[in-house]
């Protein structure tokens, strides 16, 4: 009798013990298999985190290397402005090339000088201005090809310039000033300052530019550029609005002329 109670007891106790092994047992593998669903979330944020990474660093660079233009039409019906959202020059550097010769340090410029009917390229801090060469040609043909044009090559990283127009264009003002006195220079400092605060984002507006040549005994000389230059107000600008505008501000002024109008 004790015998078969302790053989029951020692099968309790087997029992009692193999439970125990089993439940530590499927503990151990609970926490491995809840390890292993937190070590395959983890992968799983790092994976995403790294495929957002990618998405967005393919984002910024397609934002960046996508340029859009659009055309507006100028005072001067031969000549449309292409403004782009982007800059080619720094704020207040223009370049002019009225021929193929000319735009020797612009391969942009010497390009778009391969299509037949354009015969003056101006380029600003965002814009383009094409002056065409054929009247008879409406610009409701030329804009796409021309867009079409510019986008692609600003896109593709084309070269604006081979030299950094702003030296250029300052060592051109320094040839053509000449040798002024104290006070002309004083009277000249007071020009250049209202026409770029006041007279230059107008003209630019219409897909030109003026610039400062010279002051003399009361006369002032100018650069006109850009659709400005073959525009037919661009006589009726200079006088009744540059012309007065400067003699009001500057008493010293009594005559602005004008380079670069052509008839």
């Amino acid at each position: 009798m004790k015998m078969r109670r302790q053989a029951v007891r020692n099968t309790e106790n087997l029992t009692s013990a193999h439970t125990f092994a089993t439940s530590a047992t499927l503990q151990r593998l609970y926490l491995r298999s809840v390890s292993c669903s937190i070590v395959s979330y983890q992968l799983l944020l790092e994976l995403s985190s790294v495929s957002l990474a990618a998405n967005n660093r393919q984002l910024i660079t397609n934002d960046m290397s996508a340029v859009s233009i659009y055309a507006e039409a100028s005072p001067n019906p031969e000549s449309m402005k292409f403004v782009l959202n982007s800059n080619l020059l720094a704020d207040g550097v223009s370049v002019d090339y009225p021929t193929l010769d000319a735009a020797a340090n612009s391969p942009l410029a010497q390009e778009l000088f391969g299509f037949d009917y354009v015969g003056r390229v101006f380029i600003a801090a965002n814009f383009v201005t094409i002056t065409k060469t054929q009247p008879e040609l409406a610009w409701t043909q030329l804009i796409p090809e021309l867009r079409q044009f510019l986008k692609s090559y600003v896109e593709a990283g084309g070269p604006i310039f081979l030299v950094d127009p702003a030296a250029e264009q300052k060592a051109a003002q320094a040839a053509t000033a000449g040798d002024p006195t104290q006070q002309e220079g004083q009277i000249a400092q007071k020009v250049i300052d209202l026409l770029d605060n006041y007279v230059r984002p107008a003209v630019e507006q219409d897909g030109g530019n003026i610039t400062f040549k010279s002051y003399h005994e009361g006369i002032v000389t100018v650069n006109l550029q850009g659709s400005c230059s073959g525009c037919p107000s661009a006589t009726v600008t200079l006088k009744s609005g540059i012309e007065n505008l400067l003699k009001r501000m500057v008493p010293e002024v009594q005559s602005v002329v004008a380079e670069g109008i052509l008839a």
